[in-house]
């Protein structure tokens, strides 16, 4: 039941003991703020992890071609594997079932300008698969289409920044930009969550690349998205037969490590998932650490207290005062404490993690978007202020049960 009275010796007692009262709040706001930040900082780290390999598909296998270094078929070692267009045609007939898409990239630097307004970017020649495998999201116009590979239009998508740097607010659909000496029309725009770095390409048709290039067939590399129905474990199987396939064709030796280079995405996005895991459990583990040394603490800081007080229990026990009366108060008073405290750790947790959130704290740290879900937040909390509350009980109760005679002997 409430009792003024009681409120008011509360206050009283904290009135009277100001640098008892701020060790044991300073501990507990010590402890909350501490995992805060710490469980903050993991979650950020989890947060890069998931950007990094969140804005572009996952299920992707990119293919590199590269120099041998065993001889094999009768080839000399360190010839230069290159892949062709009859190359692409060659996997989905093999493996037809299992793409969903492919697009192969070829990937030049140029001089683009428009009117007076100039800067090198980098371009890619692509076919329309390349949308989905980047997550491209475009904001007006088109994206590249079947037609213009076929027909090997001068047609360019460029990135938001691009548009931006060269456009400087102008509408750019329709407009012509010289892109390394060959006059491109822009038929779209579209931009990228993975930041400005991936809003500064410019797209064109892989077969427009290759007639400027002398009318070639060659390709960098291939991109291929696999169905994502075959799973984890179908897509490591589907990456070793295609390695196979393809060493075979090009003639490759199965046992040279270069020639052919796989990049499974799915692959890496698991491995950096365990890492990302592994990584929070242990900032969780150091922070949870923390909290368990914040309960010692207040533990150690309420055995004192309790024992300072013991005379002050002595006398209120000669007056009459109940033993269910003498914990309640002491209960009080450390929960309030430990609440006061407790949540002002927790905001200035919740604040510092708001404050060093930016830019420098992800490309210095590699932590993006520090944060805590206010539930766990609130959870650590209130497990604090339980813990203060036990860490009080235990020697009030059993300073309690002494009797006044030896309380009031106490030294």
């Amino acid at each position: 039941m409430f009792s003024i009275d009681t409120w008011k010796e509360i206050f009283k007692t904290i009135q009277k003991n100001k640098l008892r009262t701020f060790l044991t709040g300073f501990t507990v706001a010590l402890g909350i703020f501490i995992f805060v930040t710490l469980f903050g900082m993991g979650n950020g780290l989890n947060n890069t992890f998931m950007k990094f390999f969140g804005d572009d598909a996952t299920n992707i296998f990119r293919i590199y071609p590269s120099e041998t270094t065993i001889p094999y078929g009768g080839f000399k070692a360190k010839r230069q594997i290159e892949f062709e267009n009859d190359d692409l045609d060659l996997i989905m007939r093999e493996f037809a079932p299992l793409v969903d898409y492919m697009t192969p990239q070829i990937q030049r630097g140029a001089l683009v300008t428009f009117k007076d307004k100039s800067d090198n970017y980098t371009t890619r020649g692509v076919s329309p698969g390349m949308q989905m495998a980047e997550k491209n999201i475009l904001m007006k116009g088109r994206y590249i289409n079947a037609k213009d590979i076929r027909d090997r239009t001068k047609y360019a998508v460029i990135g938001r920044m691009v548009e931006k740097d060269l456009f400087e607010g102008r509408e750019s659909l329709g407009e012509y930009v010289d892109v390394g000496g060959s006059a491109f029309k822009v038929i779209g725009v579209f931009q990228d969550d993975g930041g400005d770095n991936e809003e500064r390409f410019i797209y064109i048709p892989f077969t427009t690349r290759q007639l400027i290039e002398g009318n070639n067939n060659k390709i960098d590399r291939i991109i291929l998205a696999f169905n994502e129905a075959i799973g984890y474990d179908g897509a490591m199987k589907f990456q070793r037969n295609l390695d196979q396939f393809l060493r075979k064709t090009k003639v490759i030796s199965p046992k040279d490590p270069r020639g052919i280079r796989i990049e499974n995405v799915a692959d890496n996005l698991k491995r950096n998932q365990q890492f990302a895991g592994i990584l929070k459990i242990i900032i969780s583990g150091i922070a949870f650490a923390v909290i368990i040394s914040g309960i010692l603490g207040i533990s150690n800081i309420m055995v004192f207290v309790v024992k300072e007080r013991t005379k002050e229990i002595g006398i209120r026990k000669a007056l009459g005062a109940t033993p269910g009366a003498i914990i309640s108060t002491i209960l009080l008073e450390s929960i309030f404490i430990t609440t006061l405290f407790g949540f002002l750790g927790m905001i200035g947790g919740i604040v510092t993690l708001n404050l060093i959130n930016g830019k420098a704290l992800e490309d210095d740290y590699f932590i993006t978007n520090p944060g805590i879900q206010s539930g766990t937040a609130i959870f650590v909390t209130i497990l604090l202020i339980v813990c203060g509350a036990l860490a009080a009980y235990l020697p009030a109760k059993k300073a309690a049960r002494i009797k006044p005679i030896v309380a009031l002997n106490d030294e």
